[in-house]
């Protein structure tokens, strides 16, 4: 479905989003039409504190010393990550939000382990079933990324497999929709739909999908629009896994169309800059052809932080607003071929020693930062790397 065939109607405000309902074959469906949405920019609310007890543990690295004797470590965790694996793969994972340990006693199955009582704040990332495996092995990480640290292993997490449905939601509010006969059945007999997804695009403002969201369609009011008795206003119990407020002027900029000129990411937070790059995914399934050879030039003044490398970097290869991964696996994946760039080429990386001293502190266990891992890839896959200065000096390896 083209968004563009349905973003203009004879109003006084311009059509902004769409609603899209997508079938099991990957039909899409054109589903209704707004002026606008409240509720879809919202800073997470922080899980309520729960406690939870760790049986049974072998704990290492930040866990382990959380539970010295003398003291010398601290209680304090930060965020760990729980997964549940079977004998071959983690099946399930939360998130344990600001984790504090408040207690600890040996095991009395076994004294050689450990029961460590702690409170956290519970994030899941799906809303599983809530069924664990057969005979499952739980495996703690200090951390939430790619780099998490091990922290232990247990044979339970009393208080883990709870529900947390709906906990916390935001209502959505679609301002001034017109629906379209599927939406207006959905209207009239809700309840059998109140657990259907459906689409909500953003469109700028010629017209252009710019953000595919989805949310799902309970609805628990629906009347006449402060925008006319011909529209409806629509209110969700739920808005789906909605974006932080700092989108939303990254969100605006980019409604006054893609960016067509360099850096218009770089005034933004390391959180606004994240949101930029979501924005550049949008339809990252439609291949390119790849162009190779060439000189391309990065604009290092502003890689500051990880999303600015790849604001920077996508730009240079493919231009502003483009797509080319918005973190080291994607990035990878890319210069495999199919998004407008495969090597050989020679990218003359300006400014460098700015993301070298960014990323000066951030070494991976093998020694390497993170900028130093984006070049070392990039010569890995054919490409020729030139790191300079602001003089247009060579900086040595």
């Amino acid at each position: 479905m083209q968004g563009a065939e349905h973003a203009v109607w004879e109003r006084d405000v311009p059509v902004r989003y769409l609603l899209v309902q997508e079938d099991a074959d990957g039909e899409e469906q054109y589903w209704g039409r707004c002026a606008g949405v409240e509720g879809l920019f919202v800073d997470k609310v922080p899980p309520p504190r729960e406690v939870l007890t760790l049986r049974g543990c072998t704990p290492e690295g930040p866990l382990r010393d959380a539970l010295l004797p003398d003291g010398a470590g601290t209680g304090l965790l930060g965020d760990l990550c729980v997964e549940v694996w079977d004998e071959e793969q983690p099946l399930q994972w939360w998130t344990l939000v600001d984790t504090v340990v408040l207690a600890h006693r040996p095991n009395r199955s076994d004294p050689a382990l450990v029961d460590v009582v702690v409170g956290a704040g519970v994030e899941e990332e799906h809303a599983w079933e809530h069924t664990r495996p057969a005979q499952p092995v739980f495996k703690v990480f200090a951390g939430t990324t790619a780099g998490a640290a091990p922290a232990g292993q247990c044979l339970d997490v009393e208080g883990l497999f709870a529900s947390r449905y709906g906990r916390g939601t935001v209502p959505m509010h679609l301002v001034g929709c017109e629906p379209a006969e599927p939406l207006r059945t959905v209207l009239g007999r809700r309840r059998k739909w109140d657990r259907d997804w459906v689409g909500l695009w953003a469109l700028d403002r010629h017209g252009r999908v710019m953000y595919r969201h989805n949310v799902y369609l309970r609805i628990e009011k629906a009347r006449p629009s402060v925008l006319g008795a011909d529209l409806l206003d629509i209110t969700l119990t739920g808005g789906g896994d909605q974006r932080p407020l700092v989108a939303r002027p990254v969100w605006e900029t980019w409604y006054r169309g893609a960016p067509t000129v360099r850096n218009q990411w770089a005034p933004y937070t390391t959180e606004g800059r994240y949101e930029w790059l979501e924005l550049t995914a949008t339809g990252v399934g439609e291949r390119r052809p790849d162009r190779s050879g060439g000189v391309h030039r990065l604009d290092g003044r502003f890689v500051t932080d990880e999303p600015g490398l790849h604001c920077a970097m996508a730009e240079a290869l493919v231009g502003p607003g483009r797509y080319f991964g918005r973190e080291w696996n994607a990035f990878r994946d890319c210069l495999g071929g199919g998004f407008g760039i495969a090597a050989p080429f020679t990218l003359v990386w300006h400014d460098s020693h700015i993301a070298r001293q960014a990323f000066a502190n951030d070494a991976s266990g093998e020694g390497f930062t993170y900028f130093e891992e984006i070049v070392q890839l990039l010569e890995r896959r054919g490409v020729t790397v030139e790191l300079r200065q602001k003089q247009g000096v060579s900086v040595p390896r």
